[in-house]
């Protein structure tokens, strides 16, 4: 493993970095204030062929690895986008996964160009409101037709399906009590959001306003039997390989965050001047954000070595939960520690660390909780017997 970023890496840290020279501080905090999803941001994006940076050139993408996406992600964050620019793309990286992997030439050849080139969004309806962490228990259920599907169910925390033009969903085709386990019988689609079969309502939030959340409740929704990804019932196998992927990302984008909110505390302390001396010659001031330099550094390396592990097609399901974890914990006390570091100003949303904070609570929140991944490190890791 080089710890020397290659030349592809480094291009694409310059290409991120043009990229959001023309998007300032101002332009996130209007996408904030006014829960308007960064449009302008996403195309540019997608003009430059980034949202296939993992997919296979034959569908127009750049087939890179995570490693490579994970800096991008990072990027992205770490120059003032936050949660809201990494939130509006960040399905086209993992997503489509199993797509690339279990789908067919014909649905490859259908799907994956309109979604590298950014013409159709896609949202991801997995979790439900009475199942959240625990998916075999999901009730969402797709009632074999005629040539085909019929739907119907609700979702949550479904991002960006006011937007959305496709749904990646998983849905129940044979009841929970005729499997052997309760995350048999569950089958992976990806089909038209139809509007007038799936409402929309969005959830109000804490932060990240720019990329709408919410609920969806699914009525007689016709899904042709094309649009089945695999076989039917294997469902839950097939999202497991985007999983890892997202873990990574996720905690790509949190280290993001935390580097920029720290490097915005640091600037505060050099320039902050109370009893004629700058706050930052204060130890007090000092250390807490040495150690959160020290902590999103260790982060670093654990979303690398778990980008390396997979991308060489190594078991990384340990170190891909052991980067989330850190890296959201290590994002949260940054942007935590810039807030107190500037004070009453840090409450300021002129001085945008309180956004970041608001947005750092996303990683240790989703897409699984802290606690469930020490559950997966205690049992997988370590090997200990299954808490719950």
């Amino acid at each position: 493993m080089e710890f020397n970023l290659n030349q592809t890496q480094l291009s694409i840290i310059d290409s991120v970095n043009n990229i959001m020279k023309s998007y300032n501080d101002e332009y996130w905090l209007q996408c904030d204030k006014e829960s308007k999803f960064p449009q302008k941001f996403y195309e540019e994006v997608a003009n430059g062929g980034w949202l296939g940076i993992c997919m296979p050139k034959e569908y127009g993408g750049s087939a890179l690895g995570v490693s490579e996406a994970s800096i991008f992600m990072q990027k992205i964050s770490e120059t003032g986008g936050g949660m809201a620019a990494a939130s509006s793309i960040h399905i086209n990286i993992f997503g489509p996964h199993p797509i690339v992997v279990y789908g067919t030439k014909e649905q490859k050849d259908k799907w994956l160009p309109p979604l590298i080139l950014g013409k159709e969004k896609t949202c991801f309806g997995v979790t439900e409101p009475d199942a959240g962490l625990d998916t075999g228990r999901l009730k969402t259920f797709a009632k074999k037709m005629n040539n085909g599907y019929l739907v119907n169910g609700q979702k949550i925390w479904t991002s960006t399906a006011k937007i959305a033009d496709k749904i990646l969903l998983l849905a129940r085709t044979s009841p929970i009590e005729e499997c052997k386990k309760n995350t048999d019988g569950l089958t992976l689609f990806y089909t038209n959001l139809d509007r007038e079969k799936i409402e929309v309502r969005e959830i109000s939030k804490m932060g990240r306003a720019a990329v709408d959340s919410n609920q969806i409740f699914i009525d007689n929704l016709e899904v042709p039997e094309f649009d089945r990804i695999g076989e039917e019932g294997k469902g839950f196998k097939y999202i497991l390989d985007s999983l890892n992927p997202e873990r990574i990302l996720i905690a790509a984008e949190a280290l993001g965050i935390g580097k920029n909110a720290l490097s915005r505390a640091v600037k505060y302390a050099n320039d902050r001047v109370v009893f004629n001396r700058p706050i930052g010659k204060n130890q007090s001031i000092q250390h807490p954000l040495a150690e959160n330099w020290i902590e999103l550094e260790a982060a670093e390396l654990l979303i690398a070595r778990a980008a390396y592990q997979y991308d060489k097609g190594e078991n990384a399901g340990g170190m891909a939960n052991a980067a989330k974890y850190f890296a959201a914990e290590a994002g949260f006390k940054a942007a935590t520690q810039a807030v107190v570091t500037l004070g009453g100003m840090g409450y300021a949303k002129e001085y945008h660390v309180e956004r970041l904070l608001r947005e750092s609570l996303i990683p240790k929140l989703a897409p699984v909780s802290a606690q469930m991944i020490l559950n997966y490190i205690s049992e997988r890791v370590l090997g200990l017997p299954k808490s719950y």
